[in-house]
């Protein structure tokens, strides 16, 4: 079409597609307005488009809606919007599946790219990797340090804002370790209580966090958010030094900012919109002036964008995960109470108690105890041998811990089921704290009540006490049977452990509640 102009070729372009070229003119259309359902994060996309709107004369009026909020405007066959463009498409289509809907989805293209990345202090990151400055940071690393109290960082609420969504389901996919999407078991115990033991800011959406961070920037190491947002803020000339752009090696999420079209109707001006937001201009202005990453690969990237970022990990396949973690993530701020019912038995001298201590005092990543956690440990033989609890400040405290369980002496009795009734004491006497018990024995019960007598007690315990979960370690000759039914009967598990698998045995049940 010589002589148009970029706008007017577009137009011809629209009345071909709407079967009306006939009636078409070299001139532009009316103009059109289509209602869009975007997240807050989407603000900073206005001027371009200005630029769509100018070229095409299509008008996309933003009604920015943070993550709870558009849920509940995504009701299919109650849309109240022409499109929709979240950060993610992922919790909606989830949202689907749970319902059972087996309607049409919604047609989708995916526009931009940004991972969820952490922007650090320079310090912060030299300290974290310990005078090596090639060393790869993870999110195991910042897991480990938030937990010592050696990093504060700040993050968007995940109930609220999309990327603090994807930067929670990044956090507890590297936390479970299992290379794969997270299914519900993997949640069940919640491992990133020591990382968010050192987030000190939030916000219910990305730019209220950024201002969040920089009015607090001496006191805060570290935000975790888009790469973009990262970017942009160093850009702002709003931080007294530049963040440093971490992107954890065990991997992030990726959000795709999919353009959705809510009503059919609108099919012809959503195919001109998504026409010109991936052409090669709009791509290259949307990089430039946002910082995402264009999914046109023929765009050449700016150099302020690192060619490689690591592993993507896969988003949740099932709405319970995220139920889940949202879950968990409301209780984040409140330290948890375990509490260690170890035997002290004879048979427990020499490798297994060696590798006893060493378990409890080796604990790093997102098994680490972490600051404010209350953690008591008691030991048993034919009694309660000794007993201390401790409430986590810093290495000190784990110190401390490895040195109570060094003195202690031994039995040659093991009182099984009465040293996990005190253990149930100990709960029932902090209740204002979510708490769980770790029973750890290489022997039968040959001391004490039997465990029909700690069923029958247990369930006279108050009813904040017997939501309290066990989970039971067996070495050696530990009845497997009983440890199961007793620990089945709090709600918690039994493991199984060799001496040498001991660490994972107690990693395992770190977090549990």
């Amino acid at each position: 079409m010589p002589g148009l102009t970029v706008r007017g070729r577009l137009a011809a372009a629209l009345c071909m597609t709407m079967a009306l070229a006939a009636a078409c003119t070299q001139t532009a259309p009316d103009e059109v307005t289509l209602r869009v359902l975007a997240g807050p994060d989407l603000a900073d996309m206005q001027p371009i488009l200005d630029e769509l709107r100018r070229d095409t004369g299509i008008r996309l009026e933003m009604d920015y809606r943070d993550e709870a909020q558009a849920a509940g405007a995504l009701t299919p066959g109650r849309y109240q919007h022409d499109l929709a463009w979240p950060a993610s498409d992922a919790s909606f289509l989830l949202s689907l599946k749970a319902a059972g809907y087996a309607g049409e989805r919604p047609l989708t293209t995916r526009i931009m790219t940004s991972p969820v990345a952490v922007g650090i202090t320079p310090e912060a990151a030299a300290r974290l990797r310990g005078g090596d400055p090639a060393r790869r940071l993870s999110w195991a690393d910042l897991a480990d340090a938030a937990a010592a109290g050696t990093l504060t960082f700040g993050m968007a609420d995940p109930r609220a804002a999309d990327s603090g969504l994807s930067a929670l389901v990044g956090v507890a996919t590297a936390a479970a370790g299992t290379g794969r999407a997270l299914r519900p078991e993997d949640v069940t115990c919640d491992r990133l209580d020591g990382f968010f033991a050192g987030q000190t800011r939030t916000a219910p959406a990305t730019a209220a966090l950024v201002d969040e961070y920089v009015a607090h920037q001496d006191q805060t190491d570290a935000i975790v958010a888009y790469e973009s947002t990262v970017l942009s803020l160093n850009a702002s000339g709003r931080l007294s030094r530049p963040l440093e752009l971490l992107y954890p090696q065990d991997g992030l999420v990726l959000a795709d900012f999919p353009l959705m079209l809510l009503d059919r109707g609108d099919r012809a001006a959503y195919d001109t919109v998504v026409a010109w937001l991936t052409g090669a201009d709009a791509q290259r202005a949307i990089m430039e002036r946002t910082l995402r990453r264009p999914v046109d690969p023929t765009v050449a990237r700016d150099r302020r964008l690192p060619d490689t970022i690591g592993n993507a990990l896969y988003f949740p396949d099932d709405k319970a995960v995220l139920d889940r973690l949202l879950a968990n993530y409301g209780d984040a701020g409140v330290p948890g109470h375990v509490i260690f019912v170890l035997d002290h038995s004879g048979s427990m001298k020499g490798e297994r108690q060696d590798r006893l201590r060493a378990t409890i005092g080796g604990f790093d990543g997102f098994a680490r105890f972490y600051r404010g956690e209350r953690v008591t440990l008691i030991s048993f033989g034919g009694t309660i041998l000794a007993e201390r609890t401790f409430t986590v400040d810093g290495q000190g405290d784990v110190d401390a811990m490895n040195a109570f369980l060094a003195a202690g002496e031994l039995d040659e009795r093991t009182a099984v089921w009465s040293a996990l009734l005190r253990g149930y004491e100990v709960a029932a006497g902090d209740p204002g704290r979510p708490a769980s018990v770790v029973l750890m024995t290489d022997g039968e019960n040959n001391a004490g009540p039997g465990l029909d007598e700690f069923l029958t007690r247990y369930r006279t315990l108050p009813e904040a006490a017997r939501a309290v979960h066990t989970y039971a370690i067996g070495l050696g000759d530990a009845d497997p049977a009983e440890l199961d039914k007793a620990a089945r009967a709090t709600g918690g598990r039994m493991i199984e452990a060799t001496t040498a698998s001991l660490q994972d045995a107690f990693e395992d049940v770190r977090g549990c509640v």
